[in-house]
């Protein structure tokens, strides 16, 4: 999802070809899930003959200035983009507007065309983003709940080792809630924690000193770079994670090392586990518990692009791979680590597992009775083993949700 550099290029762009010119004509879409709290034609009326001023952005949202308000703030959700005719501005797949596409796009949320002829539009081809007409968007949500910039504000290296001394989250959670430091997504957090060394499951409140100075200097170097080439990926250093973080798992590396992908709240978390390393207490609870590489559960999807989680399993083939003796447990979701028109895309954590335990109790008097039968048809000098044995087998196939009679006979 476009995160602070591609919604930076989004503001440069307009505060390089629109300042100082005025509204000629504004089409808004008839879109009340994008176009938030007002009607379209309030909206069109208010920008229509207004000259434009200025363009700000706090971490993830924009809003253009205009010479009275009220005025369009744009929270670019997952796919939101800016698009100036005849102009360069950054493009991100996922709401990339093709040259030879109509224009304006039939994506397009909102419609702007100059006194000199230039034209621009916001698109958002998934929903996901919210345009709003506010008197002064600074002081009223969302951005009045957003935490510090963390390129016009960043933190000092003090003040962020103190700030994540009073957090006991991981620290991808914590880098992604935006009421911390506003700007950061998914692609960011990755790219600062593998140059930082710092797995993505560290408690922020376990952070060494040292080790919050390498976040910090990761964090400042990552940021500027993206924004110094205009969120342009292909001119990303080489060896950054970025490049292979969507590949599959097994078969993406970086620098020669592999990159594993673990779940970190409700979102999917690309590392090399050769490099980011659990340290303190978590490395010894970790050492202590067996090994479970995320790789195993076949995450066709590799690490998901910013606004996409890695796909769970659901019922079916996957479910039956559970053993029988540890169901497994109903994996929660965590919102709080990006914007709420995320969440969408994080409603499917919900298994349905739940459905698969209650059919494993309701067999629990055929399994014994299974149990029995077996342990009579057996020479075994223990029956206790044979009992247990002949339950692992008929819980596994309640699991698949065949009737336990079946097995018994």
């Amino acid at each position: 999802m476009p995160e602070l550099p591609e919604v930076e290029a989004a503001r440069r762009a307009i505060a390089e070809n629109c300042i100082g010119k005025r509204i000629k004509r504004c089409v808004v879409a008839d879109d009340t899930k994008v176009i938030d709290g007002v009607s379209r034609g309030d909206f069109e009326a208010s920008l229509t003959g207004k000259t434009i001023v200025a363009a700000h952005r706090k971490g993830k949202n924009m809003w253009i200035q205009l010479d009275s308000p009220p005025f369009p703030s744009f929270q670019f959700g997952m796919a939101g983009a800016i698009y100036i005719k005849g102009v360069a501005v950054t493009k991100y797949k996922r709401s990339a507007v093709s040259d030879t596409d109509e224009w304006p796009s039939k994506y397009s949320k909102v419609f702007i065309e100059l006194d000199d002829g230039l034209e621009l539009s916001f698109t958002d081809k998934r929903r996901f983003a919210k345009v709003r007409l506010l008197k002064n968007p600074a002081i009223v949500a969302p951005i009045s709940e957003l935490g510090p910039d963390a390129l016009l504000e960043p933190m000092t290296e003090d003040e962020l080792f103190k700030a994540l001394s009073k957090k006991k989250i991981a620290i991808k959670a914590l880098l992604l809630d935006q009421s911390f430091i506003s700007g950061v997504g998914n692609w960011i957090a990755d790219e600062v924690l593998y140059q930082a060394k710092i797995h993505p499951l560290q408690s922020a409140a376990s952070i060494s000193k040292e080790g919050c100075a390498a976040l910090h200097k990761s964090l400042k170097e990552v940021i500027e770079q993206a924004v110094e080439v205009g969120a342009d990926s292909s001119q990303f250093p080489s060896n950054w994670i970025f490049h292979s973080r969507e590949k599959k798992p097994g078969k993406t590396f970086v620098d020669g090392k592999a990159i594993d992908f673990i779940k970190a709240g409700s979102r999917t978390s690309a590392y090399v586990p050769e490099l980011q390393k659990l340290s303190g207490d978590q490395a010894v609870k970790a050492a202590a518990k067996p090994q479970k590489k995320s790789s195993n559960k076949k995450n066709n999807d590799g690490a998901e692009s910013e606004d996409e989680e890695v796909a769970k399993p659901k019922g079916g083939k996957k479910t039956t791979q559970s053993k029988a003796k540890k169901p497994p447990a109903k994996r929660k979701t965590d919102t709080s680590d990006e914007d709420n028109d995320d969440d969408d895309d994080d409603d499917d954590d919900e298994e349905e597992k739940p459905a698969t335990k209650k059919k494993s109790k309701g067999s629990s008097g055929n399994k014994r009775s299974t149990a029995r039968k077996k342990s009579k048809e057996s020479d075994s000098d223990d029956g206790d083993e044979d009992d247990v044995k002949a339950e692992v087998e008929v819980a596994k196939k309640a699991q698949t949700g065949r009737p336990t009679r079946m097995r018994a006979k």
